[in-house]
């Protein structure tokens, strides 16, 4: 799977992303190609769109329970569109989940005994929701159609974290069933050649909300965070996107 992004530029214009959805993916038109549309507020009737449509997605930016859910119902909403239109109902996605930037934004605010601790709880609730959507009755009705379930997917696990002494700590603690990680080669490669993830870890916790009583008693509050978050990645991306086309229109103008 390839993913492609849609211009962050026009994120708050859901009438325009869904048009650039459309026109990316029939310019591409390839079966391994995902679009990604950020996970905002305001792009979750273009998720159920273009799922409708047949686009597959990759839900990005996502960091909370809510963020996910809110993606994932999306994503269902436009399966079920499908089926009652007597489409078929596979259409691959993804929901991008954003781990290791929870940890890094309470760093300088927790003790040392909750240092990266949030964002695995964080991945923990998640999944638990992930596993309760798949063993739903509306889901099951959908996945009895034909549809794949869309796939849970981390992201911002690659960070190499000197105070840990695991340094593929979030790649193992995420290792579970029927989910993705995204890593650099190099990680990779240095995973790889320091035994691997092992065995799956069966995923079941339920310690997290625990672990959110510690961070709240720290003063941490997690809901507004995760705002924060998402508000933030999507201001680094309209940023690196404009300087990308920047220095696309540098060098075309040198080749000129």
């Amino acid at each position: 799977w390839v993913s492609l992004a849609v211009s962050p530029l026009i994120i708050h214009d859901s009438n325009r992303t869904i048009a650039t959805v459309r026109d990316l993916y029939r310019r591409v038109l390839r079966p391994n190609i995902l679009i990604t549309i950020p996970g905002t507020r305001e792009n979750l009737s273009v998720i159920e769109e273009a799922i409708f449509i047949g686009v597959p997605v990759n839900a990005t930016l996502l960091f909370s329970r809510q963020h996910y859910l809110a993606a994932a119902e999306a994503f269902i909403r436009g399966i079920e569109r499908r089926i009652a239109a007597g489409l078929g109902a596979k259409v691959g996605s993804v929901a991008s989940l954003f781990i290791g930037p929870w940890d890094a934004s309470v760093e300088d605010m927790v003790p040392d005994t909750l240092y990266n601790q949030l964002g695995t709880a964080i991945a923990g609730q998640i999944y638990n929701t992930y596993t309760q959507l798949q063993r739903s009755q509306r889901w099951q009705r959908a996945r009895n159609a034909g549809a794949h379930f869309q796939r849970l997917l981390w992201a911002g696990t690659s960070t190499q974290d000197q105070k840990t002494a695991d340094p593929f700590y979030y790649i193992r603690s995420l290792a579970v069933p029927g989910t993705i990680n995204t890593i650099t080669e190099n990680r990779l490669e240095g995973l790889t050649n320091n035994g691997g993830i092992g065995a799956l870890i069966p995923f079941g916790r339920n310690d997290y909300q625990e672990v959110f009583s510690r961070f709240a008693e720290a003063g941490v509050d997690i809901d507004s965070l995760a705002i924060q978050l998402q508000n933030e990645a999507v201001a680094s991306l309209i940023k690196v996107w404009i300087e990308l086309l920047m220095a696309i229109a540098a060098k075309s103008a040198a080749l000129v």
